[in-house]
């Protein structure tokens, strides 16, 4: 049985490699996914009856799915400004600005875009699109 819900209503800010301030992406993003982890390490030594592991390096990916949208400080344009560059700094939270124990932030810096379409689209559609980023280090945030 769930202790609590919440409506989600991400923020997603993302920081342009090419210097000045984060763009924020709330607006124009329809789900915000993100997938934490660490690697595992053997550590198997002679005696032990199974496999042993411990962590090694974080992992993580995130994938946005975005209303495409042209022009300066826009989706197409922030977007083509990160990719492949493997400095992009993502900061995002489930609910809202306010850092809170129920209300995590993720900043994870020097993710590498690796993918999305600059162009898409259906007649009678809005144009979505999908960018995917991988790598970087991850912090959580839970202070006001």
């Amino acid at each position: 049985m769930a202790t609590s819900t919440y409506l989600t209503n991400p923020t997603v800010n993302l920081a342009p490699t090419t210097g000045g301030s984060k763009v924020d992406l709330t607006d124009q993003c329809r789900s915000a996914t993100v997938t934490l982890g660490v690697d595992s390490l053997e550590s198997t030594a002679f005696g032990d009856s199974g496999h042993r592991f411990v962590p090694g390096l974080q992992t993580v990916s995130v994938e946005l799915e975005l209303y495409l949208s042209y022009g300066t400080g826009e989706v197409e344009a922030t977007l083509f400004a990160n990719l492949g560059t493997g400095t992009t700094e993502l900061t995002i939270s489930p609910s809202g600005t306010s850092e809170t124990a129920s209300n995590p932030e993720f900043t994870i810096i020097n993710m590498q875009l690796v993918d999305y379409t600059p162009i898409t689209g259906s007649v009678g559609e809005l144009s979505m699109i999908t960018a995917s980023f991988i790598g970087g280090t991850y912090a959580r945030d839970i202070t006001p």
